[in-house]
């Protein structure tokens, strides 16, 4: 039994995480929490108590995110009718957000969150501080990243870029053999440099215990140069026929840098493929 959480703010990209969720996680028996949190700083300021007005604007928020949160289940019954594998739970609160994500991730032994965001621009902003990106940066669960205009294929092909500083083991992989396994899908182990450069002493000890890790998985290593590095893998994912991309959380750095100019109006890489975010 997986339990996948499902944070909404009710707009587009959320209902088509939760589609694409439902997609990925056809053939797995799950529990589905939808979560909508409304800001409780949207409410109070420091050292600020809630007055019978404030009180009630809130109240008014929870109820008409139930209404909107009945409205959803209402859209899935009808756009998955046989979902017998999947139960629905949905929850709404007035909470700080980090902190309702972490609260129930924890009470209901979430396995995965599946989270929206806006392609790569959205992306990068995250990265640096919005909601999905927090999430990913802050809380210890595996994420599943969904850009705006992501829509589920089988998972056939899975992209890893990797700097080969997996310093704590390889028990965060669990989750992407079991996507490997379930999906008879190949593995692309990918390290991507702007200059000429071999890996140093630890990159390639932990290197070689990758390659053992996957040893009964179809996998292959792919070492690329390109001073645009956004270039080269925008084009391995493209020619690869990717369907996911998957990464450590500590690896977001490296990830950025992969993908993204410094500046949000320079970015020149543009993916609408899911990406997996592994925790140690």
């Amino acid at each position: 039994m997986k339990t996948i959480l499902l944070p909404t703010d009710f707009s587009d990209n959320s209902w088509n995480a939760i589609e694409y969720a439902l997609d990925f996680y056809k053939d797995y028996t799950c529990s589905f929490y939808l979560l909508h949190v409304n800001r409780l700083n949207t409410f109070v300021k420091e050292d600020y108590l809630y007055t019978n007005e404030h009180t009630i604007v809130a109240d008014n928020k929870i109820e008409q995110a139930k209404t909107q949160l009945k409205l959803i289940l209402n859209r899935i019954a009808k756009k998955f009718p046989n979902s017998r594998k999947h139960k629905f739970y949905t929850l709404t609160e007035n909470n700080f957000f980090l902190e309702s994500i972490r609260q129930h991730v924890e009470e209901k032994k979430v396995d995965v969150i599946v989270m929206g965001t806006k392609g790569a621009s959205g992306l990068s902003k995250y990265i640096i501080g919005s909601n999905t990106g927090d999430v990913i940066t802050k809380v210890k669960c595996t994420t599943l990243v969904v850009p705006e205009n992501a829509k589920f294929k089988e998972i056939n092909e899975v992209a890893f870029p990797t700097d080969f500083s997996l310093s704590r083991g390889l028990q965060m992989l669990q989750p992407l053999a079991e996507i490997l396994d379930r999906n008879s899908a190949s593995l692309r182990v990918l390290n991507i440099c702007k200059k000429t450069s071999s890996l140093n002493t630890q990159q390639k000890t932990n290197k070689e215990l990758l390659e053992d890790y996957l040893y009964h998985y179809k996998y292959s290593l792919h070492f690329l140069t390109n001073k645009k590095v956004e270039d080269a893998v925008q084009c391995f994912v493209k020619t690869r026929n990717i369907n996911l991309i998957t990464m450590v959380a500590k690896n977001l750095n490296y990830f950025q840098q992969i993908l993204f100019h410094n500046k949000v109006e320079q970015i020149s890489y543009h993916t609408d493929i899911p990406f997996l975010v592994l925790h140690e």
